[in-house]
Formats: C-alpha cells, sequence, structure tokens
C-alpha cells in the first residue's frame, strides 16, 4: 500500500467516522427522515457531475428499478433507522454498531447465496454479537431514555447493508461503483422525499444542526464516496474495506473530543470484540469464508 492510499484510507475513516457525530447534532432538531433527505439530496448534486463527466448517465438511467430496489436497502433504509438510533445514542456507539454489517453479510451470504462459513468465520459471529451485549451493558438505559429500540434500529440498518450488498452482488455486479453510489442518493431521495413532508420540524433548525446537515452530505457522503472508490480502483476491495476497523476508532474519538461522550470500559471491551469479530469474519485473520460449490 502506497503512503498516499494510506493516508487516503485514514481520511476516509476519520470523515465516515465524522458522519455518526454529524448525524447525532443533526438528527434530533431535522427528524430522521428530512435528514437524510437533505443528506442524500446534496451528495448526488456532488457526485452527478462526475457521473456526467464520465458519460455514465444511461446507466444510471437504464437500471433505475434495480438501483431504486438497491437504494432502499443500501442508503434510504439504514440512513434513516441510524438517524433515529442516533436520536438517544452516542456518536461513537453508533459507529461501533455500524461494524457489525460483515456479520451479517456473513449470514445472508449463508442463508441466501448458501456461502459457507469457516469456522474462524463462526467464532467472528460469535465474537461480534458478544461484543454487541458488552458495548451496550451500561448503555441499555441512560437515565429515563431506553437504548434498547434505538440499539436494534441500528443493528437493522447494518443488516440491510447485509441485504443491499448480497443483492448488488448477485444482480448488479456489472454495474459501475460510482453509478451504484450515486443511484443510491438519487433514489434514497426521490423515495423518501413524499414521506419527509409529514416530518418536517416545527421550528427553524439551528445553525449548527443545518451546518453539520451540509458536512455529512458534502464531506462524509459525496466527497467520501468518490475517495472509497478510488481507493477501491487502485489497491483493490482488501484495503479499500479495511476502512470498516478505523471508522469506530474515529467515531468514538470525536464523539469524545466533541460532545464529551463517555469511554468506559465496556465501550472499548465491546469495540475490540466486535472488531476482532470482523476480522475473523471478513478473513483478515483466519481463512476466508469459502463459497459452496455449485
Amino acid at each position: 500500500m502506497s503512503i498516499r492510499i494510506a493516508i487516503e484510507l485514514h481520511f476516509l475513516a476519520a470523515v465516515w467516522g465524522g458522519s455518526f457525530l454529524f448525524t447525532r447534532i443533526s438528527s434530533p432538531e431535522l427528524g430522521p427522515i428530512l435528514l437524510v433527505v437533505l443528506r442524500c439530496g446534496i451528495a448526488a448534486l456532488v457526485l452527478m457531475p462526475i457521473i456526467i463527466k464520465q458519460k455514465l448517465v444511461s446507466q444510471l438511467a437504464s437500471n433505475w428499478r434495480k438501483l431504486t430496489l438497491m437504494a432502499a436497502f443500501n442508503t434510504a433504509i439504514p440512513f434513516v433507522l441510524f438517524a433515529y438510533a442516533m436520536l438517544t445514542l452516542s456518536a461513537g456507539i453508533g459507529s461501533v454498531l455500524n461494524a457489525t454489517a460483515p456479520f451479517f453479510a456473513a449470514l445472508v451470504s449463508y442463508f441466501w447465496l448458501k456461502e459457507k462459513t469457516s469456522k474462524f468465520g463462526v467464532l467472528g459471529l460469535i465474537l461480534g454479537f458478544a461484543g454487541v451485549f458488552v458495548l451496550m451493558q451500561d448503555n441499555l438505559v441512560i437515565g429515563e431514555a431506553n437504548l434498547t429500540l434505538p440499539t436494534l434500529a441500528a443493528l437493522g440498518a447494518t443488516t440491510c447493508y447485509a441485504i443491499a450488498a448480497n443483492y448488488t452482488k448477485v444482480y448488479m455486479h456489472n454495474v459501475k461503483p460510482l453509478v451504484l453510489a450515486t443511484g443510491s442518493q438519487i433514489y434514497s431521495a426521490l423515495m423518501l422525499l413524499p414521506i419527509c413532508i409529514f416530518f418536517l420540524p416545527s421550528e427553524m433548525p439551528s445553525s449548527d444542526a443545518i451546518w453539520s446537515t451540509i458536512v455529512l452530505a458534502v464531506a462524509c457522503t459525496g466527497i467520501a464516496y468518490i475517495i472509497f472508490f478510488r481507493i477501491l480502483s487502485e489497491a483493490g476491495p482488501t484495503k479499500a474495506i479495511s476502512v470498516t476497523y478505523l471508522i469506530p476508532v474515529f467515531g468514538i474519538l470525536w464523539g469524545y473530543l466533541f460532545l464529551e461522550e463517555a469511554i468506559t470500559l465496556n465501550v472499548l471491551l465491546g469495540s475490540g470484540f466486535i472488531l476482532l469479530g470482523v476480522s475473523l469474519t471478513t478473513g483478515l485473520i483466519g481463512k476466508p469464508r469459502a463459497r459452496a460449490s455449485n
């Protein structure tokens, strides 16, 4: 891995880790649905000039049915679920729960695509879900807020990511990754726009919420996707996906620095279990998952 790719990888993790910070700031004032509509709509405006420059508009239009279904599970539903979860969960906890996506991807692959899971993969699943349990031990109830439902919402979001990843693998492997990213933003915004009319905030959001939404959309979504796909094309999927292991580090750090979120022993232990589990499940440690023979 070149120095430039390594720097970009850490920068991407820092930006995506920051997305939980900005969601935590914006969601309570804008509401989950309006926030996602603005995030996806603005991100689409950032990505569209590249789509036009690379002459990929026809691919974006011709695959609209598949892109709409993929967008629902890859962006619209999980973004709303995470925005809802971040009404009460801390930014650090949200970023760690986001790292459980590979666990659910392995489970969906097993039941849908009949892909076998190695012993290391099974161990990774066990460690990962044990990590979620440890992580939430001192966070299930804070004051009068019960965090069980927000936690389940975050896990539901990562399950949606897993379904979308496997759907893309089966039905959209010939579509350019940048088209997938842009289409996901466009069609998510369009499908949520009629719904958000019924969930508009009762008063004007603060400047902090507005600027957090803009940064979330432009930097954490639009620009972040551009960087990710550049790393993907130059360094390959294995190195690109390693950003998953770095995001929680920055998510916890930003939450601690800017929102004064506590870093407890359970947060550190739970995060460690989850990241170790992800490493085993994805094959970074031990043997990778094997495909079932046809």
